[in-house]
């Protein structure tokens, strides 16, 4: 889990804007001008406007073609960068209701706009959360895969569903099908050789349920080997990259054939005794993003802030700061079949106003000067208590 950033405060900050009355069925409108606008899908407006009506964008354009209607709200970011907010398609959160809010308000405070929980999630919690979260304020979106299918792993969690037959395999994508998780997460990896590993012969038939329950399935994996076999068995997600050897031509050009699969790489520290396997891991992801893999931001834990720090790594191992923001909006948000990542009209109005320009450094993503989730204003006066 990466070490907590800390997000560098301000002296200044753009006031979140007030709505005022609105006659009755008539959404709130403000217009934001001044800006530079990073859209999330690789375009950027320089000295752009865009209105925000109710929690959704509207017109989007640059400042003066972008007209508000009148009594609209005005807020000023001259001299601002907004980009869409953030999404973690890759974390593991509390298991409590008080502590499950908790996170989702934290990351709303770090820029965080939606977060998906991979695997460790019993009961039913987890979906009362997902579907107060859509209107929680202050507070990040949560999806869920509830609990997650592997070979039995004694003495390590035992909230996901230990198969060990082809039978038990369908039953427990049912049963996560009548819940309706948001994506399957089964896990193939050995652990150094502790447990004995799910095999093709019981995942293949793992993701051939839950395509015909119309679930999609991520899969965590350290060997190559495995990820073509995923591959191979129909897999539509990647929750880490292959971390034991260079990726090679047969899996590169077998995943450029599966161009909706999605690729989640999760990068180890930079440094210590992982500065080897971070080494190992960028090539391959630099790779990856060379042949037009789509890739989104994952952190896997539960650090509120860490988005930041893998973004920064993503940077260092080879993409640039724009393909770095695409992975962490526009993809993230279409991998959890949001209607936000991007901004533009009809699109959820989750954005961050920063105080420099992220594709200059990506690390300017941490200059956080307000941010506005469902087009309200987040209550940043004071740090989360949890960090």
């Amino acid at each position: 889990m990466r070490q907590i950033l800390r997000i560098v405060s301000i002296a200044v900050a753009i006031p979140v804007a007030v709505w005022t009355a609105n006659p009755a069925g008539q959404a709130r409108v403000t217009l934001f001008e001044g800006a530079r606008l990073i859209v999330g899908d690789g375009r950027v407006i320089e000295n752009g406007a865009f209105m925000v009506s109710g929690n959704q964008f509207g017109t989007v354009g640059r400042t003066g073609d972008v007209v508000a209607p009148a009594g609209a709200n005005r807020v000023a970011l001259t001299g601002k960068t907004v980009m869409p907010a953030i999404i973690d398609t890759h974390t593991h959160l509390s298991r409590t209701r008080d502590m499950l809010l908790a996170d989702l308000q934290q990351r709303a405070y770090y820029g965080v706009g939606a977060a998906l929980s991979l695997g460790q999630d019993p009961g039913d919690l987890p979906f009362q959360i997902r579907s107060e979260s859509d209107t929680l304020p202050n507070g990040a979106r949560f999806r869920t895969a509830g609990r997650g299918i592997t070979m039995p792993e004694p003495g390590r969690t035992d909230i996901p569903y230990w198969i060990t037959t082809e039978a038990e395999g369908r039953k427990a994508v049912q049963e996560l099908a009548a819940k309706r998780v948001d994506i399957v997460k089964i896990w193939v990896d050995d652990r150094d050789g502790m447990y004995k590993k799910l095999p093709p012969e019981l995942y293949g038939p793992v993701i051939d349920e839950a395509h015909k329950n119309g679930l999609r399935v991520t899969a965590h994996i350290f060997n190559l080997a495995d990820a073509k076999g995923l591959l191979k068995a129909g897999i539509d997600a990647f929750a880490h990259g292959v971390r034991d050897t260079d990726v090679d031509d047969e899996f590169v050009a077998m995943i450029r054939q599966r161009r909706n699969v999605v690729l989640v790489p999760n990068l180890p520290a930079r440094d210590g005794a992982t500065a080897q396997a971070y080494a190992l891991q960028a090539r391959n992801l630099a790779r990856l993003a060379k042949e037009g893999v789509t890739i989104a931001v994952g952190t896997d834990g539960n650090t509120p802030s860490g988005p930041h720090g893998e973004m920064e790594d993503m940077v260092l191992a080879g993409m640039t700061p724009a393909q770095v923001i695409i992975a962490a909006t526009k993809n993230g948000a279409d991998f959890l079949q949001l209607n936000a990542g991007t901004i533009a009209q009809g699109r959820s109005a989750d954005f961050l106003v920063l105080d420099a320009n992220p594709l200059d450094d990506i690390k300017n993503t941490t200059k956080i000067n307000a941010v506005y989730l469902r087009g309200a204003g987040v209550d940043r006066s004071r740090p989360p208590s949890t960090q």
